[in-house]
């Protein structure tokens, strides 16, 4: 099988990392595949935050846990109760991707540029899970003394984090693909 297709078959979202920081080299690369990414009309209108600043990341799981707690879902409300629960799985490195949002498509051009660090980062034997709770901290009224802190240029908008690191244990088995959600039109 085509390489570039085995890497998307076997890539997972990973919630179990070693302690080991990710390599200069390695983030490099994963920090170039997104800037590699296709964007509307060429705007490339993204910024990369990586944090792997031990502080920021536990300031970061507690605002998160924090607002999750407060959710109407009692099953996130429990899992944010649990002292252990950490919401970036105790990932080394955070990466940010936030679009500037005077450009035609920020969102979907940062989520083409995180689709290309999941990539690369399964090249590379590094784990990598989507992490949704930082959207709606970081664009809250409370997130935005953390948007600052996080240097995220003014006029942009967080479109897509995830947590990154070496694997740890064992990489689960793909679930059931759903049927009929295609159609070919010939």
């Amino acid at each position: 099988m085509n390489e570039t297709i085995n890497t998307i078959l076997k890539r997972r979202s990973t919630r179990s990392y070693k302690r080991q920081q990710i390599s200069e080299g390695d983030l490099n690369q994963l920090i170039e595949a997104g800037k590699y990414a296709p964007s509307a009309a060429n705007e490339q209108p993204w910024h990369f935050t990586v944090v792997q600043n031990k502080d920021m990341l536990n300031k970061l799981n507690r605002a998160c846990k924090d607002a999750i707690a407060k959710s109407p879902n009692p099953q996130m409300a429990k899992m944010a109760a649990s002292p252990d629960f950490s919401i970036f799985y105790n990932a080394p490195t955070v990466i940010i991707i936030s679009g500037d949002t005077k450009t035609i498509a920020p969102q979907i051009d940062c989520a083409l540029a995180m689709e290309n660090m999941f990539l690369a980062a399964e090249s590379l034997n590094i784990g990598a899970c989507w992490i949704h709770a930082i959207f709606n901290l970081l664009l809250s009224e409370g997130g935005k003394q953390l948007k600052d802190e996080l240097q995220i240029p003014k006029d942009f908008n967080v479109c897509a984090a995830a947590g990154f690191g070496y694997k740890a244990g064992e990489t689960p088995a793909a679930a059931e693909r759903k049927q009929g959600t295609v159609t070919i039109l010939k």
